[in-house]
């Protein structure tokens, strides 16, 4: 692994998505690292980055996730591995797809490219993941997490944010649209019940730069030991992180 900040290198799933596209602009402007490997069924136009910062940096890689193991991401040796992947059960068309695209896709990709040495995990999940949740989405993610964090990576972080502002998705989500007008009005009282998707892209990037132990302590970061050691960010982690991303610079 690469010994220096603009020598370590990141390597992306779910680039295309609605937090990914803001977390490989994120990853290109960085300054902590020099290479950004984007993995995908499609990838970023060429057009979207005409005037982003950094996009030299950028190696692109079309893979095909039932056959994740033939792209070679291993020999890529990544640093960090930062993992956006997800879907809704309207979307995917039936509950097998979405756990297929939502859950197993995530996890034997993070295992494609898992390679030996120290390397990061860097996962997107929700509030209200739980493994054992009687809720489709709530225990796909849960899942994910678990599967990840037993993959064997040296640090896995997991962030679970709230309602995502902002983000610009191809699909209209109605309850989504109806909870984000209760939490915008609730934000008056509370900031933690939800974040903008440029805010959480800075805080995954800042995380995967500075690693679970170097963490700054307002992001109150929660360890999870059972099965698998990991650790959790929360909406209120994910914005202390990006205020002091943004102290800080």
């Amino acid at each position: 692994m690469a010994s220096t900040n603009a020598g370590r290198s990141a390597l992306l799933f779910g680039a295309t998505g609605a937090t990914g596209k803001h977390v490989l602009q994120e990853l290109l402007a960085s300054k902590d690292f020099g290479k950004v490997i984007e993995a995908g069924r499609r990838v970023t136009p060429a057009e979207a980055l005409n005037d982003v910062p950094g996009k030299e940096k950028l190696v692109q890689k079309i893979v095909d996730f039932d056959k994740i193991e033939e792209a070679g991401l291993k020999d890529e040796k990544a640093d960090v591995v930062i993992i956006t992947l997800g879907t809704t059960r309207a979307i995917a068309g039936s509950e097998e797809k979405f756990l297929q695209i939502d859950r197993d896709y995530p996890i034997s990709a993070a295992k494609a490219a898992k390679s030996d040495g120290e390397q990061k995990l860097v996962y997107l999940s929700s509030t209200g993941a739980n493994a054992s949740s009687f809720l489709l989405y709530s225990r796909s993610k849960g899942q994910t997490e678990q599967g990840l964090a037993g993959l064997g990576y040296s640090d896995t972080i997991v962030f679970r944010p709230g309602l995502l502002k902002d983000a610009d998705r191809g699909d209209h989500r109605i309850l989504e649209t109806v909870y984000g007008k209760v939490t915008g009005f609730l934000s008056h009282f509370t900031p933690t019940l939800e974040i903008s998707v440029k805010s959480l892209a800075k805080s995954i990037v800042s995380a995967a730069a500075l690693g679970s132990a170097s963490l700054p302590a307002t992001t109150e970061v929660n360890k999870v030991n059972e099965p698998h050691p990991y650790s959790v960010i929360t909406n209120k982690g994910a914005l202390a992180l990006f205020q002091a991303h943004s102290s800080s610079n």
